[in-house]
């Protein structure tokens, strides 16, 4: 069994990615260093960081938007984390964004993608959640815990 579907593998190598890439996260570790860090980002960085993949069209649900894997494009947003954060009880931690800036890509401690802007939207598990970034899945809008 294939860890992505033969399309959403597709995108991701025409993106830069391959099977047991490994990237230096060590460039942004100060830049990021407001931010708490926790070993599932730094193993998803570690493997996508850098990857732009450029989608466009109908997807399954809803439009396929372009996105970059860059956590430093939330450098100024840890107060934002940080608040989101504490809301929702999980460790959101910056990697890249989609819609045009609209909303961030996060990773939380379990290794779970998220959309995060005023209102946050769970992807899935990595491979999950970048396949319906790709593929155009409407991902789930994330209550407040009780």
């Amino acid at each position: 069994m294939t860890r992505f579907a033969t399309e959403v593998e597709r995108v991701l190598r025409l993106s830069g990615w391959s099977p047991g890439r490994q990237t230096d996260i060590g460039v942004w570790k100060e830049p990021l260093s407001g931010f708490t860090w926790h070993p599932a980002a730094e193993r998803f960085l570690a493997e996508f960081g850098g990857v732009s993949v450029d989608v466009s069209g109908p997807g399954v649900d809803v439009a396929r938007e372009p996105f970059v894997i860059d956590p430093e494009l939330a450098v100024g947003e840890e107060e934002a984390f940080q608040e989101l954060s504490e809301r929702f009880g999980r460790r959101f931690f910056p990697v890249g964004e989609t819609g045009q800036g609209e909303f961030f890509l996060a990773l939380d401690e379990d290794g779970v993608l998220y959309l995060l802007a005023a209102r946050v939207f769970r992807l899935g598990p990595v491979d999950q959640g970048l396949e319906k970034l790709i593929t155009g899945v409407k991902p789930v809008k994330l209550s407040l815990p009780e």
